[in-house]
Order: C-alpha cells, then sequence, then structure tokens
C-alpha cells in the first residue's frame, strides 16, 4: 500500500524496504481542458490525439538535479533531462520526453539505481518545468493532476505518492520532491515548491 504524503512531509524510502535499491520515479501532469482558447496552430496537434481540442498546449518536462554536499551541484552532467538521458555512472535514467501529458499513469519516469548512486551525491532533486514557457505564456494554473510517486519494479509496488494539490497559478517551475541520503539509508521528502524560473538552466544556478 502507497504512503500517500502531504506536501512538507518525509518517509523512510530504503529502512522499510529492505533491500531496495531500483526504484522507479513516476511523475504526471494532466492538461486542463475547460475552455481554454489557443488550440490550433503549430501546437494544435500536440494535444489532439485524443480529439483535446481547445487544451492548453503545455509541454511539461520533468528532471532529475543530483546534488553533492551543501545541495551544490557539482557538474552540469548530473541535470538529467530529455537532453541528457543518462546520469554519467548509469545510477539515474530518464524514459524520454512527452510532449503532453494526455492520458493517465505517468507522463515521464526515471529508472534510480540508489546502490550506483556516487557516494558524493547526497540528493536527487526532481524538478518538473514547461518547455518554452515564457513565449508560450504558460505556468502551472494551466495543468491539474500533478504528482510524483515512487514504485518498486520488480513488483510494481507503489512506495509512496504526493499529489501536488497547491494552486501553482504563475508559477513555471516545480520543485516536486527529493530523494536524499539519511546515514545509510535513502528518504523522500514531499516539496512542491513552485518557483518563477523560466527554464530548467535558471533552475540549476540556483544549486550552483
Amino acid at each position: 500500500m502507497a504512503i500517500s504524503l502531504q506536501k512538507g512531509q518525509r518517509v523512510d524510502l530504503t529502512k522499510g524496504n529492505p533491500g531496495l535499491s531500483k526504484i522507479l520515479v513516476g511523475l504526471g501532469w494532466d492538461p486542463v481542458q475547460a475552455g481554454k482558447s489557443g488550440g490550433g496552430g503549430l501546437f494544435g496537434g500536440l494535444f489532439g490525439g485524443g480529439g483535446a481540442g481547445g487544451g492548453a498546449n503545455v509541454d511539461c518536462d520533468a528532471s532529475v538535479i543530483m546534488l553533492g554536499a551543501n545541495d551544490k551541484i557539482q557538474n552540469n552532467k548530473d541535470v538529467i533531462y530529455f537532453g541528457n538521458l543518462k546520469s554519467n555512472d548509469g545510477s539515474v535514467q530518464h524514459s524520454g520526453d512527452n510532449l503532453t501529458g494526455d492520458g493517465d499513469g505517468d507522463d515521464e519516469q526515471v529508472m534510480i539505481d540508489l546502490s550506483r548512486v556516487p557516494a558524493s551525491v547526497q540528493k536527487l532533486v526532481f524538478v518538473v518545468n514547461i518547455y518554452d514557457c515564457v513565449k508560450r505564456k504558460q505556468h502551472f494554473g494551466m495543468i491539474r493532476n500533478a504528482f510524483i510517486r515512487v514504485v518498486n519494479p520488480s513488483n510494481n509496488n507503489e512506495l509512496i505518492r504526493y499529489n501536488l494539490s497547491d494552486d501553482y497559478s504563475g508559477q513555471t517551475s516545480l520543485v516536486v520532491g527529493e530523494i536524499y541520503r539519511h546515514n545509510t539509508e535513502w528518504k523522500f521528502a514531499a516539496v512542491g515548491t513552485g518557483t518563477t524560473a523560466a527554464s530548467l538552466s535558471e533552475v540549476v544556478r540556483s544549486y550552483s
């Protein structure tokens, strides 16, 4: 049974699951469909598969930032996203970009082998950005049902789920959750903090 978290809660990930090293982190979201204009043009087809017509064409991207001591990034290669799908050490692997957010279930997934995360990495931060948000005048008020979940891929058991229920209108970047070392174990924190960072690189700079 998955532990359902509220914003700000922290929970043990590995302590209660002995032997757990490989995890799947799924992130999902849905566009707000109700009466949004701007369904035509170049991006009109992105949400068009299910006949979504006038939906807000919001392309969200999930990323993982691998941080060292003092919550600082050590190397630009420690950002795993659609342009860099795998960490150098192979411990973090991104499933690739999903352009629409339509449909049920995870929109993007990240496979993590905790046993292979280098000792110098203390924390994995999960971020969702809106691609080209400034140009498209888009923000997270146009997204609903956002969540992050942690799954044991060996048996598909969902261990942790955090549904982001805040109003993120005007926010263009979300720090969704963190997986971090606590002594010899790993813990998960439900963060759910929105920022006005216009791009992933702007978020990354805040950790440098």
